[in-house]
């Protein structure tokens, strides 16, 4: 933090003493042309008396040179030559153009020879320029270069304070501590990194929870298996893992003589390598989901040509399960710039665990507010509890205990639709249904308004 004190101090004051000697330097030349210009004037001036009174007999000089001074306004007399001791090489230049200039601390003037009365030289005083007060200018200086310094870093102590606390946040993450954020502030300068850090630290921590989750299961489902418990609970108690009831099988099917049992062996041995098989590949395209995340193919689509293509390849599995599948289209065209494959699974996952808990009837519609999109999914089963509402969505979760794993159902369809949304920007709900009695999922996507009148 000192260094970003030290270089935005020495940066600004260095960029001001640059500019202010070069004004410095504008002003002086200015200033030298406008007093060039000035003593110009005054020597054409003097000039021009010298010939008015170079008109005139020498008794009527005098009368001449008050006359003079009063129409011109300035301060001119008469002075004898011989009563100015001046070096010969100044002498000649009392009879040229403009005169002699003869200046002191106290006066400046100019002095002229009469051309024609040789022993009178004109005397036209000159009017002094103002003495500046140095110490009062280096008082001012000073005080300018302070107020500038205090301005600084009066604007310089919240963002070393935000940054501060974005580098203590990042230090703490380095840590392990995940759920460390960096609190919101409007008045913040780095509003905008310090939600993308925000962010980045989510992610971080869903990633890591999800890893966890993922070992955490795969290793209970290798060593617990219920199947292959039921499958070996009459042999033995200590038969604890898939590798363990596949070699039992094995071993049975070599020592059984009869074709039919040990066919019956071999065919469980199958179901059970299939079951792994299926569990192993559901967890790993689930862990490697969040790569995906970073290779969204977002283009603008109608997102009614999406709900409608859904709502058809699921009408298959509502009447598996004698359900009435129904499709509520926005009235208006709703272009909405997304993924159309992430999204299209995540609507999927929801209408398809709709259909398998609801009674008789689910309703899928979309609708636009405010230019943000939302996708439901209602239907009329038992609904969600509350003290549940938060958790579903987490992988492995499921509420259902009649839906096993051994059935294909692994609890991660609600966690990829929750983790689409995510890359989307957008939320994932579920809350008590409107127009049935079960629960109503849905996808809130953020406002695009750019996109309100798009045409594909």
């Amino acid at each position: 933090m000192k260094r970003l004190y030290i270089s935005m101090i020495v940066a600004v004051l260095g960029a001001f003493f640059v500019i202010n000697w070069g004004l410095d330097k504008l002003v002086a030349q200015q200033g030298t042309e406008h007093e060039n210009t000035e003593l110009i004037i005054y020597q054409k001036l003097v000039d021009g008396i010298e010939q008015q009174l170079s008109n005139v007999k020498s008794e009527e000089l005098s009368q001449k040179v008050v006359q003079l001074a009063q129409d011109f306004q300035v301060s001119v007399s008469l002075e004898k030559s011989d009563n100015i001791a001046l070096p010969q090489s100044l002498l000649s230049q009392l009879s040229q153009k403009g005169g002699l200039l003869l200046a002191s601390d106290q006066d400046a003037y100019l002095l002229r020879k009469v051309t024609l009365h040789p022993d009178v030289l004109v005397h036209l005083q000159l009017p002094l320029m103002p003495i500046e007060n140095d110490q009062e200018n280096l008082f001012l200086t000073l005080l300018l270069y302070l107020g500038i310094c205090g301005i600084l870093l009066l604007w310089l102590l919240p963002l070393t304070r935000r940054l501060y606390l974005l580098t203590y946040s990042a230090a703490k993450i380095g840590a392990g501590d995940l759920s460390i954020r960096v609190p919101h502030n409007r008045w913040s300068y780095i509003n905008t990194l310090e939600s993308s850090f925000n962010h980045m630290a989510t992610r971080i921590e869903k990633l890591v929870a999800d890893n966890k989750i993922l070992a955490r299961s795969i290793s209970h489902d290798i060593r617990t298996p219920m199947s292959c418990l039921r499958f070996a609970r009459s042999i033995s108690h200590d038969i604890r893992t898939p590798m363990s009831c596949l070699r039992f099988g094995v071993e049975a099917a070599l020592d059984c003589d009869d074709l039919t049992k040990k066919n019956n062996y071999l065919s469980r041995m199958e179901s059970e390598l299939t079951q792994m098989e299926d569990m192993t590949t559901a967890f790993l395209e689930y862990a490697g989901m969040e790569r995906q995340g970073f290779h969204l193919k977002t283009e603008v689509i109608d997102v009614n040509h999406l709900i409608g293509l859904v709502a058809n390849d699921c009408q298959s599995l509502a009447e598996q399960y004698n359900i009435k599948l129904s499709c509520q289209l926005s009235t208006e065209k709703s272009f909405y710039a997304l993924d159309f494959h992430w999204c299209y699974r995540a609507t999927l996952n929801l209408v398809s665990n709709a259909i398998q808990h609801a009674n008789t009837q689910v309703i899928l519609s979309v609708s636009k507010i405010n230019h943000s999109l939302s996708i439901d999914v209602e239907d009329d089963g038992k609904g969600i509890p509350k003290d549940k509402r938060d958790v579903i969505f987490s992988p492995f979760i499921k509420l259902d205990s009649t839906r096993s794993r051994e059935q294909g159902h692994f609890g991660l369809g609600l966690a990829i639709s929750a983790k689409v949304m995510t890359w989307h920007q957008g939320d994932i709900r579920v809350d008590a249904g409107k127009d049935l009695s079960g629960a109503r999922f849905s996808l809130l996507f953020p406002a695009q308004s750019h996109l309100e009148n798009s045409k594909i």
